[in-house]
């Protein structure tokens, strides 16, 4: 493990287990879990052009030997001719019995592409949706993926959920692009075990807020794009324009990505990252974020409000 200052890189090749566990209620994950959307294709949420299928496996079956035992996915992330779940069926099955499998409901998209939303009558079918695509006969962990347009209610929606969950079909269940108003209603009707939202540096004041109630609540936080940064769905490369980020990643001997992995890590042990990649490479530089541990002056400066000349 390499410290700000040294010269050797930090090592190429890690373990999902180097940044440490959190309980997603009675199961265990490794803090550095991947997330699914990126191994269909060259368009995060449209058809574009398909995913080389083995790579896609490959990659998939190298995370679990890295120790990843927590995937992210969903049956909308799908491309002209791959699934993410169909993906994970054919790569894992018959799964592991530490790996958990995240699924986001809610959302939405039909075979063109198009998007639409479920009523509260049809969050059954998502979920079974996933059941089928997955090989399961119970999901793991289930988010309810709020739209983003402003939602002052999730409750018709969970409280279907939290009935699935009693009848065995999901085992825990979580929010994905919510509030602290969301995750209140939601913890009323059932247990939450995570939050899922946009977090990254440069995140706003609001986040932190709600990570910080996530911590004192005993609910993981687990943020996505927390490489690209929010709303950078297409050009996660953007990301690395931060010159402070930069002169991180050049002290400890790793790439930007990193950093902005660790940072994440950093911010509470409750907090979970799903970096997605169809990438080998990547996905081995990803893990081994894990082991790099910032040094307090490094956090603080990462975590200020960047400056208007940078």
């Amino acid at each position: 493990m390499c410290r700000a200052g040294e010269d050797a890189p930090i090592s190429r090749v890690g373990d999902a287990a180097a940044a440490g566990t959190w309980r997603l209620g009675d199961l265990t994950v490794n803090r550095i879990g991947l997330g699914a959307m990126r191994l269909t294709g060259d368009a995060a949420f449209g058809l574009g052009g398909p995913s080389d299928r083995g790579r896609a496996i490959r990659v998939l079956r190298r995370a679990v030997e890295l120790g990843v035992n927590h995937i992210d996915t969903a049956a909308f992330y799908f491309s002209s001719l791959r699934s993410a779940n169909e993906l994970i069926n054919t790569a894992l099955r018959p799964y592991p019995d530490d790996l958990i499998i995240a699924t986001k409901v809610w959302p939405g998209r039909d075979s063109s592409g198009e998007w639409w939303w479920a009523t509260p009558a049809q969050l059954r079918g998502q979920v079974e949706e996933n059941l089928r695509q997955l090989g399961r006969d119970h999901l793991d962990l289930v988010n309810l993926r709020l739209p983003r347009r402003r939602v002052d209610s999730v409750g018709e929606h969970f409280e279907v959920l939290a009935g699935l969950r009693d009848a065995g079909l999901i085992r825990h269940l979580g929010i994905s692009n919510a509030t602290a108003g969301h995750l209140a209603e939601a913890r009323s009707i059932a247990p939450v075990v995570c939050v899922q939202n946009a977090y990254g540096i440069g995140a706003p004041a609001e986040a932190h807020a709600l990570l910080r109630v996530c911590g004192e609540q005993g609910v993981a936080f687990v943020p996505f794009f927390s490489i690209a940064g929010e709303g950078r769905e297409v050009d996660a490369a953007a990301a690395e324009d931060d010159v402070r980020v930069r002169a991180v990643a050049r002290a400890h001997g790793a790439t930007a990505a990193q950093v902005r992995l660790a940072w994440a890590l950093h911010q509470g042990p409750h907090v979970l990252v799903i970096p997605g990649t169809g990438d080998p490479d990547h996905l081995i530089e990803n893990v081994a974020a894990g082991s790099l541990r910032l040094t307090d002056e490094e956090l603080v400066r990462l975590s200020a409000p960047v400056p208007e000349d940078e």
